[in-house]
C-alpha cells in the first residue's frame, strides 16, 4: 500500500452522521471495492456492526465512523468519500485518482 489517505469530505460525514442516527448503536458504514460493474470494479457501501479487523483502516469524523478493509484500500488510497445532494439525486460518490475510466452513474471503476 501506500502512503496515499483516504479522505472523508464534512458534507459525506455529516450524512453518514445522519444515517447513523436511525441505525444500533455501534452502526458503522463500511465502504469497500468488489469486481463487477460496468467497468470492472464496483463500490459497496454497507451499514455494519462495528466489527473492525486488525488492518482497517479508519475514518472517523464528527459522529461518522466509516470502515475499509486492506484490499480495498489499495484500489482507494488518494481518495476523497464525499456526499452529492444536486438536481439529479442524492449520492454518495468517491472521487478516486487511481481510476482510469467510470461508469456514467459514478458506481463502477476501471485501473
Amino acid at each position: 500500500m501506500s502512503d496515499e489517505t483516504i479522505t472523508l469530505t464534512q458534507t459525506a460525514a455529516a450524512r453518514i452522521a445522519h444515517i447513523l442516527k436511525s441505525e444500533p448503536a455501534g452502526t458503522v458504514l463500511r465502504v469497500s471495492v468488489e469486481g463487477g460493474g460496468c467497468s470492472g470494479f464496483q463500490y459497496r457501501y454497507d451499514l455494519v456492526a462495528d466489527d473492525r479487523s486488525a488492518d482497517d483502516l479508519v475514518l472517523v469524523k464528527d459522529s461518522a465512523t466509516v470502515l475499509i478493509d486492506a484490499i480495498s484500500r489499495q484500489y482507494l488510497d488518494g481518495s476523497e468519500i464525499d456526499f452529492v445532494d444536486d438536481l439529479i439525486g442524492q449520492s454518495f460518490q468517491i472521487r478516486n485518482p487511481n481510476a482510469t475510466a467510470a461508469c456514467g452513474c459514478g458506481t463502477s471503476f476501471s485501473l
